[in-house]
């Protein structure tokens, strides 16, 4: 019985959500132009605009986020685009403007974030033969907002958010408790995401069957970076390594 346990295959595949399942970076995109538009309304400099979202980008990339000083991830992001006003335009920003910045970007983006059609199809048929797993990195409160957003959680056995974890992919404790609470054995796995430094990293020194790299902008792998075991241009492509494996 042991021995046919261990040829039976993959019987479980990890997700990453973020540009894995969902584009969280197009979805991004139409939300700076939203706040773009209310900023051109508010009488803003056209040749400042661009300038104050990518500050805000940029602060929101090198984020460091930590619930227990008593702020809300809510709190942390008004405060980027009031910094992000008030180095553009060289003067304390009314808070008012910063507010409703952030609340038409957080909106917006959540609004056009989405699990295609052929997405959810190809969940709900994977479903049948493996067991779905979730594991996404990123504060409580914004990946379970997302989470609601696409109306996805269903389609897991399991969802892991990293904010209610002590650490985050590629971190091995979040992938041990993955294992445990899903019932699962890392070879018996799949970690399917975007990341090379924490979805493949992740998967790697978790120990799972296999990792596959989703590479939808085709870029080469950079120098020294860790080897995934597949690349495939989007999740749609993922039967294709699910026959090779089986």
């Amino acid at each position: 019985m042991w021995n046919m346990m261990e040829s039976r295959g993959v019987s479980s595949i990890i997700f990453d959500l973020d540009n894995t399942l969902v584009d969280t970076a197009g979805a991004g995109r139409i939300a700076i132009q939203k706040v773009c538009e209310l900023l051109k309304s508010m009488h803003v400099q056209e040749c400042h605009i661009k300038d104050i979202c990518d500050r805000f980008l940029r602060k929101l990339l090198h984020e460091s986020f930590d619930p227990s000083e008593g702020k809300t991830i809510d709190d942390v992001r008004i405060h980027h685009w009031y910094e992000a006003l008030q180095e553009m335009q060289g003067t304390d920003p009314d808070p008012a403007l910063a507010n409703s910045c952030y609340h038409t970007w957080k909106n917006t983006r959540l609004q056009a974030l989405t699990l295609s059609p052929e997405v959810r199809s190809l969940l709900e048929e994977l479903k049948k033969k493996y067991k779905l797993l979730l594991i996404t990195n990123g504060d409580t409160q914004t990946q379970w907002e997302k989470i609601e957003a696409v109306r996805c959680e269903g389609l897991f056995s399991l969802v892991v958010v990293g904010g209610d974890h002590p650490e985050q992919k590629p971190a091995c404790s979040i992938f041990t408790h993955c294992f445990e609470s899903a019932g699962v054995r890392p070879q018996d796995c799949i970690m399917v995401g975007d990341s090379l430094s924490t979805d493949i990293q992740g998967g790697i020194n978790a120990g799972v069957r296999a990792t596959v790299w989703i590479n939808s902008d085709c870029k080469f792998l950079p120098q020294g970076s860790v080897t995934p075991d597949y690349t495939v241009p989007s999740v749609m492509n993922l039967n294709d390594v699910l026959l090779e494996l089986s």
